[in-house]
């Protein structure tokens, strides 16, 4: 089952020339979410030079996407050994490098990976020695942290080893990336006031500059801004606005840059918040998603696109306000894709019992939405007024409204699409993301429209290397 097999191997094969000590095998790993799969793993020692000479216990799970995702980490602790929680190893034995959070193929390799481990080991030993009487405690702690080592990371238990401050439970919401449309969502976000603290992970190069700078010297309340993955932890939604400002020649190489980007950033956010949602506004937003949902492993429900929001926004407005049709305006939305070709539709046909009547009524209804439509292609998607939309987004989140926003999110089910590609569709959201995908009302040539856009962005998503 994994989708780089003969990479995979020869990799590994590498990795026993090196390091003959290891022993592979294949268990079943258990996500935070909950999913299962059986992954290869590898466990054995690595030589650590402390004043002594140690061997560290570890645990590798190679991921199916392997070599373009890096593996899980762990310390594998034996009953007289205590862990030492520092700035590369958590309470459980889960290990943290930058090497991991950089990770990108061909560059990033396992044996450069161990190679690192042992460097930041040898300058903090993150196992020690217990005494007997701490032996026996270890013991008992063992088979919690075992339950990590083997895979089943969904323990409910937030207690650290060792003790460690609680802190209270607080809406932060970090937004990656500091170009106009990072900023804008930062700024649209504190003005809504949902969020208690906002940070602003600003992942360019050199010291900060234009609106960032101007962020630090116009200091707002409960805005953060910094370059550290881990000023985002426990953050209840991360907005990704980065896209790649490369020299591609062509719209498939653009893509495959920001798929690039996203590699090195998706498995950092997804490890600093693991119960996070996350919402995409990068370009193109239904291709992105995608691709931040495989990178995250993280149910489809907590992550989603930007998507239509804002045409949806616009529409409802232009119906009420400018065609003076209110009542209709409720059951209208965009849906789709994000662009030309976003279509208009209905979640209620309820107009009237008449067949006679209820066809004079849908054609009336079409020719308003035309009218709106038109209206709609003048307005272009500024970063202020998609900014606007992501605080809209949101705050519906973080506030639990289960509110109705259309939103991309995975499409596959909805009027007969078998591929696994986001489209904007009305959804409730929640604290957890989308709770519940609202039905559209039967139509036959939206539902071709819609299976036509998702074929082509299936087709695009085919060309990508993940």
């Amino acid at each position: 089952q994994y989708k780089f097999r003969d990479l995979t191997i020869e990799e590994l094969k590498n990795v026993n020339k090196t390091y003959p000590n290891f022993t592979f095998s294949m268990n079943t790993y258990t996500f935070k979410d909950g999913s299962q799969k059986d992954l290869l793993n590898f466990s054995g020692t690595v030589p650590v030079k402390y004043g002594n000479s140690y061997n560290i216990p570890i645990r590798l799970w190679i991921l199916d996407s392997h070599p373009f995702a890096p593996p899980i980490c762990f310390l594998k602790p034996t009953e007289n050994m205590g862990i030492s929680v520092g700035k590369h190893v958590d309470a459980h034995g889960r290990i943290y490098l930058p090497y991991l959070q950089n990770w990108s193929h061909p560059k990033s390799t396992v044996i450069g990976l161990i190679k690192e481990m042992i460097a930041k080991f040898e300058e903090e030993l993150p196992l020690y020695s217990l005494s007997s009487a701490d032996a026996a405690r270890q013991a008992e702690l063992l088979s919690y942290i075992a339950k990590i080592t083997e895979g089943e990371t969904d323990v409910k238990s937030k207690s650290k080893i060792g003790g460690g401050k609680n802190e209270r439970c607080f809406n932060k919401i970090t937004v990656v990336g500091a170009g106009d449309l990072g900023i804008a969502c930062v700024l649209a976000v504190a003005a809504k006031g949902a969020a208690d603290k906002v940070v602003l992970l600003d992942l360019s190069e050199g010291a900060a500059k234009g609106g960032t700078m101007d962020f630090e010297i116009f200091a707002l309340p409960n805005v953060e801004i910094s370059k550290d993955f881990s000023a985002s932890a426990d953050s209840k939604v991360v907005v990704l606005t980065v896209n790649s400002l490369g020299n591609a020649q062509t719209y498939l190489n653009v893509i495959q840059s920001n798929v690039d980007l996203f590699r090195g950033i998706i498995p950092a956010i997804s490890h600093y918040s693991q119960n996070t949602v996350l919402l995409v506004a990068s370009y193109p937003v239904e291709v992105m998603t995608y691709v931040s949902w495989k990178l995250s492993a993280f149910p489809e429900s907590r992550v989603i696109g930007v998507g239509a929001n804002l045409d949806t926004e616009r529409f409802q407005y232009i119906l009420t306000n400018l065609l003076k049709a209110e009542m209709l305006a409720k059951d209208a939305w965009i849906i789709g894709e994000q662009g030309e070709d976003k279509v208009p539709s209905w979640t209620s046909c309820n107009l009237v019992a008449n067949q006679t009547e209820a066809m004079a009524a849908r054609n009336s209804r079409e020719k308003l939405a035309n009218r709106a439509m038109e209206v709609l292609k003048g307005k272009g998607q500024r970063s202020w007024s998609v900014g606007l939309s992501v605080a809209d987004l949101t705050d519906s989140i973080l506030k639990n409204k289960r509110k109705v926003h259309s939103v991309s999110t995975l499409a596959k089910g909805c009027c007969n699409i078998n591929s696994e590609v986001f489209l904007s569709l009305p959804c409730i959201l929640g604290t957890n993301g989308v709770i519940e995908r609202v039905k559209l009302e039967e139509d036959q040539l939206l539902q071709e429209k819609l299976q036509s856009s998702a074929g082509s962005i299936h087709d695009l998503q085919q060309q990508l290397q993940l």
